[in-house]
């Protein structure tokens, strides 16, 4: 379910952006859609999950809500992190492929240095670091050899109404 939802995450959220019809704030706009789909999915689901297992609205620690709260920041700065890049003339298979090309090497490297592996660094087989550099590579060979874009449609000319009192003046 993440991978697909996660497949088709940049192709909707670059779909929305453009279709607001705003070069300049369209992106905002698609953000803030983003945000009120992160409060149903993220506030309003989980709540009635929990009313319906009549769970207690209690035992909730500071620490957890503090990494909780964390990792939802970091997650809408990533989603905005790709609305900037298309912002910036990225495509969605190209923006798409270096997140997550990246995230797992960003994963890796972040997660061994919070919990190191039991036997130390050494430990570590080789097929590990080959794989951090083949989607390393990956993402730069996407990037690098990215399709070119279709050419773009011409814009349709639309005729300016006929009214008797245009037709009089002519």
């Amino acid at each position: 379910m993440t991978v697909i939802c996660w497949g088709v995450y940049g192709v909707f959220l670059h779909t929305g952006q453009v279709a607001m019809q705003d070069p300049v704030n369209g992106r905002y706009k698609a953000f803030l859609f983003v945000g009120l789909a992160y409060f149903l999915t993220a506030v309003l689901a989980p709540l009635a999950l929990l009313l319906a297992k009549g769970a207690a609205f209690t035992g909730y620690t500071p620490r957890g809500m503090w990494w909780s709260l964390l990792a939802g920041i970091v997650g809408a700065a990533g989603a905005f992190g790709v609305l900037l890049a298309f912002g910036a003339k990225g495509t969605p298979a190209v923006v798409m492929s270096i997140v997550f090309a990246g995230a797992p090497v960003v994963n890796a490297g972040y997660s061994l240095l919070l919990h190191p592996p039991a036997g130390g660094w050494g430990s570590i087989k080789w097929p590990f670091y080959l794989g951090i550099a083949l989607a390393a590579l990956g993402g730069c060979l996407v990037t690098y050899f990215k399709p070119a874009p279709a050419p773009a449609k011409p814009a349709a000319v639309q005729a300016a109404p006929h009214t008797p009192a245009a037709a009089a003046r002519s």
